[in-house]
């Protein structure tokens, strides 16, 4: 059977997980609390739950080359983390005129840590086993379009997709396929329920949606690899 390994398995990572168990698959997660892996794996019987740093290399490392003992192989990676939001100060950064470098460092500096990490240390593993595999970076519409107040986050997740091109370029020669898969949306989920109580039910994502878009872009062949993908619910304010 193929193996994912999803860094995040609380919300979107665990609802991938789910979905890929669902579909057959051998499924290790990475969190950073033994809570939520607990709970993981209580959902999926036979699942590899690990306590990590995914802003680690190193970390993620160790993961990958656990989640390949443990199950034989390793065929797909998924970075689900996304940025903590601060106890102090606005979602995304705040406003340029406002805003300080504390702020942009915890935004930006965040964002393009973690994918790095993701993207190195998951590119070695998938190498270092020599019959391909996949790399899907998740983000969300400010990779493609800053917005007012989130600056700072934009910074992070516009580097996404240049760590992505270039892995995307260097990897294929090896049969690894990269994509970043751009979710312009807010995701239904119970990170995001206390301020989308009332929006419409075609206004945001839904985690099963992201799972298949996931798993799409997973099941390409080399001949037609899609290194971005873009997926926006019909009644989500959507600027092409």
């Amino acid at each position: 059977m193929p193996t994912l390994l999803t860094l995040g398995a609380r919300n979107l990572g665990g609802a991938i997980a789910d979905h890929f168990a669902a579909q057959g698959w051998d499924v290790a997660a990475v969190a950073r609390s033994q809570e939520t892996v607990d709970k993981l794996t209580e959902r999926i019987p036979g699942a590899l739950g690990l306590t990590a740093d995914a802003t680690d290399p190193d970390q993620v490392a160790d993961a990958a080359a656990k989640a390949r003992s443990e199950f034989g192989s390793l065929d797909l990676i998924v970075n689900a983390v996304s940025p903590g939001m601060r106890s102090q100060g606005q979602f995304g950064g705040g406003p340029l005129l406002e805003s300080t470098l504390d702020d942009f460092e915890h935004y930006a500096t965040q964002v393009i840590r973690n994918v790095y990490a993701f993207l190195s240390a998951g590119s070695r593993a998938l190498k270092e086993q020599g019959s391909g595999g996949s790399l899907i970076q998740i983000t969300g519409g400010s990779s493609r379009l800053a917005l007012p107040g989130k600056g700072p986050w934009a910074a992070g997740a516009f580097g996404s997709r240049a760590l992505i091109q270039a892995a995307a370029l260097e990897l294929r020669p090896h049969g690894i396929h990269a994509a970043l898969l751009v979710v312009d949306a807010t995701i239904r989920s119970p990170k995001t329920a206390n301020w989308t109580g009332d929006a419409a039910d075609d206004a945001l994502a839904e985690q099963q949606d992201v799972a298949r878009a996931v798993e799409y872009l997973a099941s390409q062949a080399p001949t037609a690899w899609t290194h971005e993908l873009v997926v926006t619910p019909k009644g989500d304010t959507w600027t092409p």
